[in-house]
């Protein structure tokens, strides 16, 4: 089977790429072909032979002037769709498999892919598909206003690019003026088949979506739990680790820690949030809260492989945090909020406990509990690297692909009838 992957940037710059990457060494490995269309230059590519590298519009340039010349590709680029689509002829894919590619890569590509016939697969991460601001969370709340297609909230609410810089209401505005166009273009009605890492994203797409019928299946994000040895130490101290923004709701961990300031509370990340963290900290006269800043690779597995426990505290709707898969992988019992799809992972009283944000006082009681009981956070740690091992490999998500696109080809098939 030929398969083409497209997804915005060749370059790992997050988890995004991660998905993206390992879904093409799953496949490639087990003997199909596949082609990965993103964008990036030639040193990005640095082994592959089935990379086509295309370039990406400067939205990011301080210029103003600049911006505004790079806006029409960010919503619609015929030049990558022309490139795209001769490459596809060329290649003739089984398969057109997208990932995020708005704004760098263009959703024309799509439309490129949807002219040639073949099947196409959608994986969303992330809520872009039906909020224009890609969270459905801005100035500290969650939101839904963009329900019905109503996408101008995104100016009303300047929810765009974390409310940070002075050109965020010309973002807000960009992003409503690119949702309305792609529902105009049909860009989604394009799509043969989805894939939702979780149940939560799924039923939330088909609330904004009622006039369809979705196909869809779960596809969890590749990650090789098995691989990971962990040490089974559960050290007297909690750990929180990601980007240190709004919607992570660090702010709440913090306040709960002031609850139990006799257990140590370690923050590994960094963001446009720390400043603030820090004051609230000092704020509130707390020993116990220690800012480690950003740690990668076997620097942070040093701290993580000893914390008894992983707080997980998100306020928006989290879709299936790499963070959780991590600390499984560990035999660490993760503390999550009842947001998005955290709850479908963390299973309460077995592999950790999930948490109400709105409740004061219930994310105190779990670090409590895990802070005096250091026989339960190994239990559930125990039991969470097992649940973990089970569903987080290569044979299972190799399983899943396949059955997304075998659905993917059913659905082509039935449309072009």
């Amino acid at each position: 089977m030929r398969i083409a992957l497209a997804h915005k940037l060749y370059r790992t710059t997050g988890g995004a790429e991660v998905f993206f990457h390992e879904t093409n060494r799953i496949l490639r490995e087990r003997g199909h072909e596949t082609l990965l269309i993103a964008t990036g230059s030639n040193a990005d590519n640095t082994n592959d032979s089935n990379v086509l590298l295309l370039e990406a519009p400067d939205y990011e340039s301080p210029s103003l002037l600049t911006k505004l010349r790079s806006f029409p590709a960010t919503i619609y680029d015929n030049k990558k769709k022309a490139v795209v689509k001769e490459t596809l002829r060329a290649f003739k894919p089984d398969i057109f498999h997208a990932f995020s590619v708005n704004v760098r890569l263009s959703p024309s590509v799509i439309v490129a892919a949807a002219e040639l016939g073949v099947p196409i697969v959608g994986s969303f991460n992330d809520y872009k598909h039906i909020c224009p601001a890609f969270k459905m969370f801005h100035h500290g709340q969650r939101c839904t206003a963009c329900h019905g297609k109503d996408f101008y909230h995104a100016i009303l609410n300047n929810c765009c690019k974390d409310n940070y810089g002075k050109y965020s209401m010309i973002r807000s505005g960009a992003a409503a003026v690119e949702a309305y166009l792609h529902r105009a273009m049909g860009i989604y009605a394009k799509f043969d088949h989805f894939t939702f890492a979780s149940e939560f994203m799924a039923k939330t797409t088909q609330g904004f979506w009622p006039e369809r019928h979705l196909s869809w299946s779960k596809l969890r994000n590749p990650f090789d739990s098995a691989g990971v040895q962990p040490t089974y130490q559960y050290d007297e101290f909690g750990l929180y680790f990601g980007r240190l923004v709004e919607e992570k709701g660090v702010d709440h961990l913090i306040s709960a820690a002031a609850q139990v300031k006799d257990f140590p509370i370690k923050i590994i990340g960094d963001g446009p949030e720390l400043k603030k963290l820090q004051d609230q900290t000092n704020s509130l006269g707390l020993s116990n809260i220690v800012f480690l800043g950003p740690m990668w690779g076997s620097t942070l597995n040093d701290i993580l492989c000893r914390a008894r426990f992983v707080v997980v505290p998100s306020v928006w709707e989290e879709n299936l945090p790499y963070v959780i898969n991590q600390s499984f992988s560990q035999g660490k019992p993760v503390i999550g909020a009842y947001r998005g799809g955290i709850p479908e992972l963390v299973q309460h009283g077995v592999t950790g406990l999930i948490f109400e944000p709105d409740n004061l006082n219930e994310l105190p009681d779990a670090i409590m509990h895990f802070a005096t009981s250091i026989d339960s956070a190994r239990q559930m740690g125990e039991a969470a690297k097992r649940w973990s091992d089970e569903y987080f490999n290569d044979d299972m998500f190799y399983s899943d692909l396949m059955f997304a696109y075998e659905r993917a080809a059913n659905q082509n098939r039935n449309h072009r009838r």
